[in-house]
């Protein structure tokens, strides 16, 4: 995390100028109504023209900012210009601009807080064969995972692999689950002892392997792919604010509800899980991370957690937090402590939960045609809180449409998927390191 700063050190209890990037995305729009709540003035910072926060009563003023992907040094110097004119106090990135900002950060951070680490570190984190071989490197539990650099080591190992059992393909450099290729038996579920089978990644499309890569896939070692062994069992998903090495902000949330069948989660349900939140503490301690962090973990029928993959960003779990739960603080003044004694984890409430209510509605039509799976998603939607719609600020809800407007036609222009569009501008693959 960077500290360097012009300014005195910053309390929670001071109000500060708080910018944000990502404004397209829900966990941005929630933390800024947190902060604004707090009594923060929260400015926002986006490369798309339409975005949730544009709107938002919670947001000072929103900025349009060139990509950080295509246009990087720009995007900097644009970000370092607001900084001084809006004299901002604090710079969090909520998504895949975490990558470009930290490549940027120590100029950025002689003019304000960045919550960001070295770009070496979140490298390591976001490629999914590097954290695997880390996180083993450090006695974690980890799915065996092999390196894949080029379509010919694909059509070479893809035998030897099956004899061993089933992988799960997919590049280093993606997010949501995009271009994720799932064995043929994964749709087989198993019992668990739960109501609700939507909870299991036996839920997953089938995705029959071919004998080489799809011919649209670009395999080099620029841009590896992985084959990891196919884990059954229950989704588990992590959000995490950790300072020099202490978490001290958790949650461990169920993911049972997606996008499509591998895709982003739109359900989020708090769950009490002592084994996933020792795995976090351990990696967290060892690498001695600071910033916001997220794991995806799969937990088998008979209790073995395996961490599948590392999101060194904001994730969905910020939705289970809610004003006054003191995430503001953990992000705002992580190194305060109580009455000198030692900070608290920040949990939300036992049974906090919350849904995007558009893909939420998707995903019930997903149940139609599963016996028994209707009944289990009414229960879940019952009572879950819109982390769009706030009656008090309700006009990024109607900002939605225009926001998947946009991407559809973003979409169709390159043909990429709808969720691919939603971050062609941002994202980040291992370039400029």
């Amino acid at each position: 995390m960077t500290t360097r700063s012009t300014k005195n050190e910053h309390q929670a209890s001071v109000s500060l100028n708080v910018l944000l990037t990502g404004g397209r995305a829900p966990v941005t729009l929630d933390l800024a109504r947190m902060l604004q709540q707090a009594g923060h003035r929260v400015y926002v910072a986006e490369s798309a023209v339409r975005h949730l926060c544009r709107l938002s009563s919670a947001v000072e003023q929103c900025f349009t900012v060139p990509s950080p992907r295509h246009e990087t040094e720009n995007y900097l110097l644009e970000m370092e210009r607001l900084i001084q004119a809006w004299q901002i106090d604090m710079l969090i990135p909520m998504c895949e601009e975490v990558f470009y900002i930290a490549q940027g950060a120590e100029r950025l951070g002689d003019h304000c807080r960045v919550l960001v680490s070295s770009i070496e570190q979140l490298h390591e984190l976001h490629h999914k064969y590097d954290f695997i071989q880390l996180a083993e490197s450090l006695g974690l539990s980890v799915p065996d995972t092999r390196l894949i650099n080029s379509r010919q080591e694909w059509l070479e190992a893809q035998p030897d692999l099956e004899m061993e059992g089933e992988w799960v393909w997919k590049p280093v450099y993606s997010r949501f689950a995009a271009r994720v290729r799932m064995p043929i038996s994964s749709t087989a579920d198993f019992d668990g002892g739960a109501s609700d089978k939507k909870k299991y990644t036996g839920n997953m499309k089938q995705y029959r392997l071919q004998n080489g890569p799809p011919g649209d896939v670009k395999i080099s070692v620029a841009s590896p792919w992985v084959a990891q062994v196919y884990v059954a069992g229950q989704m588990l998903c992590t959000y995490s604010v950790a300072y020099e090495g202490k978490i001290v902000a958790h949650t461990t949330y169920d993911s049972r509800y997606r996008t499509g069948s591998v895709g982003a989660s739109v359900f989020f349900e708090h769950v009490e899980h002592e084994g996933v939140y020792e795995w976090v503490r351990k990696f967290v301690h060892a690498t001695g991370f600071s910033g916001q962090i997220g794991f995806d973990f799969i937990e088998t029928e008979d209790g073995q957690l395996y961490a599948i993959e590392c999101n060194p960003r904001a994730t969905s779990g910020i939705h289970l937090f809610h004003p006054g739960d003191g995430l503001v603080r953990a992000l705002i003044a992580p190194d305060e402590d109580e009455l000198g004694k030692e900070t608290k984890v920040v949990t939300p409430k036992q049974g906090s939960k919350a849904m995007l209510t558009l893909p939420m509605l998707g995903s019930g039509l997903q149940q139609l045609w599963e016996e028994g799976s209707l009944g289990a998603w009414i229960t879940a939607w019952r009572g879950t809180r819109d982390v769009v719609y706030q009656r008090h600020d309700p006009k990024p809800w109607f900002e939605q449409f225009a926001v998947v407007l946009s991407a559809w036609r973003l979409a169709r222009k390159h043909k990429l998927s709808l969720t691919e569009a939603l971050t062609h501008d941002i994202e980040w693959n291992g370039e400029q390191r």
